[in-house]
């Protein structure tokens, strides 16, 4: 007889990205596996967050409060309905050998979160796991999100609270920029957002220290009536009197584009490195 191996060839190698979706909506992402071997082979696609094992392994210490950060699972926020928040079709058949298979991975987050994420296997012959995907998501109440800067929460949900610190309290530390984004229409606080902006001093010519944050505007049927979303930034001579640049302070943006926002900061005169 002729011992063969397995082999497929996925076109997603390790992380699918979901995006930012609008909370109750749904995306759709497809992705395809080729079977690359001399046999057929039989499949299943398994889903960590339905894992029969994910209570006991929900109750070791999160890998945030560890002194190694390597996270050994890759479930994070689930929906609140009970719900799989990714799910995954078709879940199983068969690959004749040379051919191959279409996958659609459906998002449907239920409430707001940056941290939706899961881990889809792809096991053949219901025992040899032969790939691994990351599957990744955001969702927002409002069609427009902002990126960037130094992550002020940790990516598990919590039942706690927090207030972030007022933006005066943030420009009295000289370099750290804290923006508290409003939306207009609603006049409600979003999360703010921390850049922090690392100066070397002694350079000839000065060079500006310099962070990034991105805008975007999600595409979504729930407003559609509304092709583009305005944004600003605010106080700005109190940031340009401690020394902060930002390249675009007002735009608008069409559904499903990103803006990247340039920040830069030179030290004023009256500064004082200590």
């Amino acid at each position: 007889g002729h011992g063969v191996m397995p082999s497929i060839v996925c076109s997603v190698e390790e992380i699918l990205n979901m995006g930012y979706v609008i909370a109750r909506e749904k995306v759709t992402s497809t992705f395809k596996i080729q079977n690359t071997s001399m046999l057929t082979l039989r499949y299943s696609m398994q889903l960590d967050s339905l894992s029969s094992t994910r209570d006991k392994d929900q109750q070791r210490i999160p890998s945030f409060i560890m002194s190694s950060l390597q996270r050994t699972e890759f479930v994070g926020t689930q929906n609140y309905s009970g719900l799989s928040v990714f799910s995954i079709f078709p879940t199983e058949g068969e690959i004749v050998a040379g051919k191959s298979q279409d996958f659609t991975v459906t998002f449907s987050p239920d409430h707001e979160s940056l941290y939706y994420s899961d881990c889809l296997k792809v096991v053949l012959f219901g025992k040899e796991i032969a790939h691994v995907i990351r599957l990744k998501g955001a969702a927002r109440e409002h069609p427009m999100f902002v990126e960037g800067g130094v992550p002020l929460d940790v990516p598990i949900e919590s039942l706690a609270v927090t207030s972030p610190p007022s933006s005066q309290e943030a420009l009295n530390g000289g370099n750290v920029l804290l923006l508290t984004l409003y939306y207009k229409t609603l006049q409600e606080p979003a999360k703010s957002i921390l850049l922090v902006l690392e100066y070397i001093e002694g350079e000839s010519p000065p060079v500006p220290a310099r962070a990034e944050l991105k805008v975007g505007s999600i595409q979504t049927a729930q407003f559609a009536s509304k092709k583009s979303v305005e944004f600003s930034l605010e106080s700005l001579p109190l940031l340009q009197q401690k020394g902060f640049t930002i390249e675009a302070v007002k735009g608008t943006l069409e559904r499903g584009q990103v803006k990247c926002i340039g920040v830069s900061w030179v030290p004023p005169a009256d500064f004082r490195v200590s």
